[in-house]
C-alpha cells in the first residue's frame, strides 16, 4: 500500500517586472509628477490609495496577468506601502483611475495591451499622456467597456474632479481648487517666492515699527506724550 503527500505549491507574485519606471527625464518627471499631485490631493483621505509603477495583479493564482500603471487612485482601500496591489487582498477592489506616460519605446501593441488589459479588469477611468507632444487622451466607462473622450478640453474627472485644460503647448491638470498641478522644483520655486515675499512683509513691517518708534521719541523730545494719543 502507498500513500502520496500531496505539496502545496506556493505562487510567486514578484514586486517587480524587472523594467525601469521610465526611459528618460522627461517621462520621469511627468510621471512623478502626476502621482505625487494625485497623493498630494487626497492626503487627508485614509480610504484613497496612490501609487506609482506598482504592479496590480487581478486575479489569485495568475501571477502572469500584472501591469504597473504610471499611476493609479484606489478609492475604498487604505493608504499605506505594498509591494505590490493583490486585487483579492484588497476587497476586490480595482483602481478606479490610472495614468500611463507614453515613451519612445512604447509600441503600439503594448499599448493596444495595456488598454485591453484596463478595459478587462474594470478601470473606470484611463488617462493617456505623451509627453514630447503633450497630448493627452483618456477613456471614461460606460457600461461595460471603456469609451473614448472626444473632448478633453475641459474635461472633469468623475472620480478625480481634476479639470483637464488645453493649453498652447500641452494638457494640463488642475485640482478641484483650480490649483495646477505642478513638479517639485515648481512647488519649490512658488514655496521660495512665498518665503521671500514673507520675508519682504516682515522687513516693511520692521520699517513701519521703527518709524513709530523714531516719531514717539521725538514727541517726547517735544514734551508730548504718545502714549496718551493711543
Amino acid at each position: 500500500m502507498s500513500s502520496t503527500t500531496a505539496q502545496e505549491t506556493t505562487i510567486v507574485y514578484p514586486d517587480s517586472d524587472g523594467m525601469p519606471m521610465a526611459e528618460n527625464t522627461l517621462q520621469f518627471r511627468e510621471i512623478v509628477t502626476i502621482q505625487g499631485n494625485l497623493d498630494s490631493m487626497f492626503r487627508d483621505r485614509p480610504d484613497v490609495f496612490v501609487a506609482g509603477d506598482l504592479l496590480w495583479y487581478p486575479v489569485e493564482g495568475e501571477p502572469a496577468i500584472r501591469r504597473a500603471p504610471d499611476a493609479m487612485v484606489v478609492f475604498g482601500r487604505p493608504k499605506g506601502d505594498r509591494g505590490s496591489y493583490r486585487q483579492w487582498e484588497e476587497g476586490g477592489i480595482a483602481p478606479q483611475v490610472v495614468f500611463e506616460v507614453l515613451s519612445p519605446g512604447n509600441t503600439l501593441t503594448e499599448m493596444a495591451e495595456k488598454f485591453e488589459f484596463y478595459d478587462l479588469y474594470g478601470v473606470e477611468e484611463y488617462y493617456l499622456y505623451d509627453p514630447d507632444s503633450g497630448d493627452m487622451s483618456g477613456w471614461k466607462r460606460e457600461g461595460s467597456r471603456l469609451r473614448v473622450i472626444p473632448v478633453i478640453n475641459g474635461w472633469v474627472s468623475p472620480r478625480l474632479q481634476v479639470r483637464f485644460v488645453r493649453d498652447p503647448d500641452r494638457v494640463r491638470m488642475y485640482r478641484p481648487d483650480g490649483t495646477p498641478f505642478l513638479s517639485f522644483v515648481e512647488v519649490q520655486a512658488q514655496m521660495e517666492q512665498e518665503r521671500q515675499r514673507a520675508e519682504q512683509e516682515r522687513q516693511r513691517a520692521e520699517q513701519e515699527r521703527q518709524r513709530a518708534e523714531r516719531m514717539a521719541q521725538r514727541l517726547r523730545e517735544l514734551g508730548v506724550d504718545p502714549d496718551a494719543y493711543l
